[in-house]
């Protein structure tokens, strides 16, 4: 079917219209944490608030306050995560994840690697994207959000960067 009728496209045009300024609206309520780098958590509230925008501009079946209101609840449970996440550690794993130490000091961490279907060919991808050459004084952090961090250390004390990534992985690679 190409063409249903002239009523279903002006619906479409001016529920999508609402429902998307709703969208912003309730996005730009919500803060900017909401638009932030994604982890996986945020990957999962961003493609459902797609799809629930999505049903609510193609579906005769769902009301554009049924559908707002759907929007607002995923946000909702997303900042309420995300509160939680602030006060509460467990949540915070729960949630986010750990970042994972890839490359320490120039050494490939072979476990962490496979653990996180990486290899040492996108470590040196990372690496040279950030104008990097000798691997020597680097390590490198695969983030929560899916991102690579370049570091160059020279120590890791108590103000170290490297505080939050555990570092178990390097010490079963450092003794092999």
């Amino acid at each position: 079917m190409f063409f249903g009728s002239w009523e279903g496209l002006l619906r479409i045009l001016i529920v999508g219209l609402f429902a998307y300024v709703g969208l912003v609206a309730l996005l730009r309520v919500s803060g900017k944490r909401t638009l932030a780098k994604m982890n996986a958590f945020d990957l999962v509230v961003t493609v459902a608030l797609g799809s629930t925008l999505a049903t609510v501009i193609l579906s005769k079946d769902v009301a554009l306050a049924e559908g707002l209101l759907a929007m607002a609840l995923l946000i909702a449970l997303q900042l309420s995560v995300t509160w939680l996440s602030v006060r509460s550690a467990t949540v915070r794993g729960l949630a986010r994840g750990e970042p994972t130490l890839l490359l320490f000091q120039g050494r490939f961490l072979h476990a962490a690697l496979k653990s996180q279907r990486t290899t040492e060919s996108e470590i040196r991808q990372a690496l040279r994207s950030q104008g990097v050459g000798d691997l020597s004084d680097r390590s490198v952090v695969l983030e929560t959000d899916g991102s690579f961090s370049v570091l160059k250390l020279s120590k890791a004390g108590e103000s170290s960067s490297l505080k939050d990534v555990p570092m178990n992985t390097v010490e079963v690679a450092l003794e092999k």
